[in-house]
């Protein structure tokens, strides 16, 4: 379990750490998707701030849950916005929720504490 929630957890962080920096060194895709989505592109680089705190407390075993809770409230901005713009729903707007599932399942399986806290139980 702790090496499947390891695994999960490092493609996460990996994706979540290329989608901070391109921000941070605002790339053209960034350009592009900002104004698409109608964001300031000012605002891009202290997202990509925000975005690389989270990820990087939540790649840290102590810190995991702090960065999950912050990292939910990064993928719920994005929810928002692609639902304001009536974003494809698979594809765009719900791709905050399976990130963001697929995070929580990694700190889960990795951290017996919020295992505890968080229990699942068949039957």
């Amino acid at each position: 379990m702790v090496l499947a929630g390891r695994v999960i957890t490092a493609l996460v962080v990996a994706f979540m750490l290329f989608n901070s920096i391109i921000k941070l060194l605002v790339l053209g895709p960034v350009v592009e998707s900002f104004t698409e989505l109608g964001l300031p592109l000012h605002l891009a680089v202290p997202i990509g701030v925000i975005e690389l705190v989270a990820t990087l407390l939540y790649a840290v075993p102590r810190t995991a849950p702090l960065g999950a809770v912050l990292l939910t409230a990064v993928m719920g901005g994005a929810i928002a916005t692609h639902l304001r713009l009536g974003s494809p729903l698979l594809s765009h707007t719900l791709f905050g929720v399976w990130l963001g599932a697929l995070m929580w399942l990694g700190v889960w399986l990795r951290d017996p504490a919020l295992r505890a806290l968080l229990p699942w139980r068949r039957g």
